[in-house]
């Protein structure tokens, strides 16, 4: 049952390149197809960023501990978006001109912040196995929580890129600060019983 769905994540996963793909080979990008493109990969970068934040509340609401499973799989999607998206800049947009793309990325602050993000997703990406997971023990915890300032970063770039019909912005910022806000009632509720204890413990040797 488990490989099964993963199996139906997978190509759920890939459904948005293949459209994307399908819209190239049919002439469907509109009359600017590289703008269509980076938008298209942002857009779903974003997308699949949340739904990779939203495994772990999800698991504590509905207590679905499998859910877990999956964040890996969903967290390489994200960066398999981020890629394309990086590489419509790079190679569309820009043609490899790395000196006028470096003097891009340090003045123009949404692209600055959106190459932040995209780097932060870098070390994340490759230290996702489980060999990974067990070479860093406790640090790999700390080095993926890196995920939350690529957000932040990512929303940002979006509203930045825009400027001017930030409701689509809006939503996914949204939805960020709910996730981000239920992560941290998560930790509160975990730390207030261990207050509590150490109160009382203190309480007790007095």
């Amino acid at each position: 049952m488990r490989r099964a769905f993963k199996g139906a994540l997978f190509v759920a996963g890939l459904v948005p390149a293949a459209y994307l793909a399908w819209r190239a080979a049919t002439d469907g990008l509109g009359a600017n197809p590289i703008e269509a493109v980076a938008l298209f990969t942002g857009r779903w970068t974003l997308r699949f960023l949340l739904i990779t934040l939203a495994v772990t509340p999800l698991r504590r609401v509905t207590g679905w501990h499998q859910a877990i499973r999956f964040r890996r799989m969903l967290g390489l999607f994200t960066f398999f978006y981020a890629t394309l998206h990086f590489a419509t800049y790079i190679g569309l947009d820009q043609f490899f001109a790395w000196e006028f793309i470096l003097k891009d990325i340090a003045k123009r602050p949404y692209i600055t912040v959106g190459f932040s993000a995209f780097v932060l997703m870098i070390p994340l990406a490759l230290t996702s196995t489980k060999g990974w997971i067990r070479r860093l023990g406790r640090r790999w915890q700390v080095l993926h929580r890196l995920v939350y300032v690529s957000a932040v970063f990512g929303v940002v770039h979006f509203f930045w890129k825009v400027k001017a019909d930030t409701r689509d912005p809006f939503i996914y910022a949204a939805i960020l600060a709910g996730l981000l806000a239920a992560r941290l009632w998560f930790w509160f509720r975990a730390r207030t019983p261990q207050r509590l204890n150490a109160r009382s413990s203190s309480s007790s040797a007095l």
